[in-house]
C-alpha cells in the first residue's frame, strides 16, 4: 500500500480549479465531508476531503462557495466515489449544493456484507493496514477558522486510505460472490437527499417523550420550539442550549418561578438569566391548554394481524437466522425484522411475489426466498 502523506489545503478558487484540472480522467476518488452538527444549529459542509491514488486535498468551501466543477465530477456516472458511511455525506451534499452522486462505493456497507463486526473506519484501517487513526479532533468545531495543522491532518485521514480499503473489500466481496449484493445496496444510496423534518412535531421525537402525560406533552410542545429558536439565533447545537433531559424535567415539574427553574439539575445558568421568563411563559402556555386539545402521540398504522402473523414471523426469522449463520452475517444486516414482518403480512405464495415487498433486496430473495416461501406454508414448486 502506497499512500501519499502530502495534503493540499485549498481555500481559493484558483487553487481548487488547478486541483480539479488534475482530476480530469480520474475514474475513482475518495470523498468525505466535515460538518459541525455537534456545535451548530444548522449543519452544513465546512470541509471536503478528497483523495485519489496520488493526491490528497482538503477544499475549504467557506471562502469560495460551492466548487461547481467538483459537483460535475462527483455526479459523473463514470467516476466511482468511495465513502465510508455515505448516508449523511450524501444528505449534506444535497442540502448545500443540490448534488446527487451517481456511482457510489460505501466501505461501511461492504464490510457489513462481509460479516465484519467492527466496521467503523478506524477499526477497518487498523485491521487491514495496521493504521491507527488519531481521534484527538473527533469533536472539533470545523466551522472555526483558522484550522490548525493537526485538524487538517485529522480531516485528511478519513480519505487517505479509503481507496486501498475499497480495493481490499471489493476483492473479498468478489471472492465470496457478494459484489452484486453490494452494488444493489450502493444503487439504493443514489438519490439520497436531505429531508426537512416537521418542526411542529419535533417534540414527539425526543427520547423520553412517550413517558410523559398528555399535559406534560403540552408543556414539552411549547418548550422545544423555544429552545430551537434560541439555538437558531445563537447558531448553536440544541443540546448546547439546553439538553433534552432538562426539557423533560421542566415538562414534568411545571416550575412556577425562576427559583424553581434554578433548582433543576443541569439548568444552564446563562440561559436561565437570559431566558427564564420565556421558559416560564412556555410552561404557562402548556398548562393553559384545554383538556380536549392536549397533544397525544399519533397512532402507528394498524395492520390487521391475522392469527398466524406472529407464528409466520417467527418462522421467517428462523430461516433468516439460519442463513445468517451459514453466511457469517449479522442477522439484522441480512434482513431486518421489519422486512420479515412485511413478508408475514403479505403472505407471498411464490418467490416472485417477494419482489413486491418494499425494501426487500434481490440478493436477499436469492439467498432466502425459497426458505421464506416454505416457512409460511407454500410448496417450493410454486416459485415461478
Amino acid at each position: 500500500m502506497h499512500v501519499s502523506d502530502t495534503v493540499q489545503y485549498l481555500d481559493t478558487t484558483e487553487q481548487v480549479e488547478l486541483f480539479l484540472d488534475d482530476l480530469t480522467g480520474v475514474r475513482e476518488l475518495a470523498l468525505d465531508t466535515e460538518g459541525a452538527s455537534f456545535h451548530r444549529f444548522i449543519d452544513r459542509i465546512y470541509l471536503l476531503q478528497i483523495s485519489t491514488r496520488e493526491r490528497n486535498a482538503i477544499i475549504d468551501p467557506l471562502p469560495i462557495g460551492a466548487p461547481k466543477r467538483l459537483g460535475e465530477i462527483l455526479q459523473d456516472p463514470k467516476v466511482e466515489v468511495v465513502f465510508h458511511d455515505a448516508d449523511y455525506d450524501l444528505r449534506l451534499l444535497h442540502q448545500d449544493y443540490g448534488w446527487h452522486v451517481n456511482n457510489i462505493f460505501d466501505t461501511r456497507i461492504a464490510s457489513q456484507l462481509l460479516g465484519i463486526k467492527s466496521f467503523g473506519l478506524a477499526a477497518l484501517l487498523e485491521q487491514f493496514f495496521g493504521v491507527q487513526l488519531d481521534k484527538k479532533h473527533q469533536r472539533a468545531d470545523w466551522s472555526l477558522r483558522p484550522l490548525t495543522p493537526g485538524m487538517l491532518d485529522y480531516a485528511a485521514q478519513d480519505t487517505r486510505h479509503l481507496l486501498d480499503l475499497r480495493d481490499e473489500l471489493k476483492s473479498r466481496l468478489e471472492k465470496l460472490g457478494r459484489l452484486e449484493w453490494a452494488k444493489e445496496e450502493f444503487d439504493r444510496l443514489e438519490g439520497t437527499k436531505w429531508e426537512a423534518e416537521d418542526s411542529a412535531a419535533a417534540f414527539f421525537r425526543i427520547k423520553g417523550a412517550r413517558d410523559l402525560s398528555r399535559r406534560e406533552l403540552a408543556l414539552l410542545r411549547e418548550l422545544v420550539p423555544w429552545r430551537d429558536t434560541v439555538a437558531r439565533d445563537l447558531d448553536r447545537a440544541t443540546f448546547r442550549v439546553m439538553t433534552n433531559e432538562v426539557l423533560l424535567e421542566i415538562a414534568r415539574t411545571a416550575p412556577k418561578s425562576t427559583s424553581d427553574l434554578a433548582k433543576l439539575k443541569g439548568m444552564p445558568r446563562g440561559i436561565l438569566q437570559r431566558g427564564g421568563d420565556a421558559i416560564l411563559s412556555a410552561v404557562k402556555k402548556g398548562l393553559d391548554v384545554a383538556e380536549e386539545h392536549l397533544p397525544k402521540f399519533p397512532r402507528s398504522p394498524k395492520w390487521e394481524r391475522e392469527e398466524d402473523f406472529e407464528a409466520n414471523t417467527s418462522k421467517l426469522k428462523a430461516v433468516r437466522d439460519a442463513a445468517a449463520t451459514r453466511l457469517g452475517l449479522d442477522p439484522g444486516v441480512l434482513c431486518p425484522r421489519e422486512r420479515l414482518e412485511a413478508i408475514a403480512r403479505r403472505k407471498p405464495e411464490k418467490v416472485g411475489d417477494l419482489e413486491e415487498i418494499p425494501g426487500l433486496r434481490r440478493w436477499q430473495i436469492a439467498e432466502m426466498g425459497e426458505g421464506f416461501i416454505r416457512a409460511i406454508g407454500h410448496r417450493p414448486s410454486a416459485i415461478s
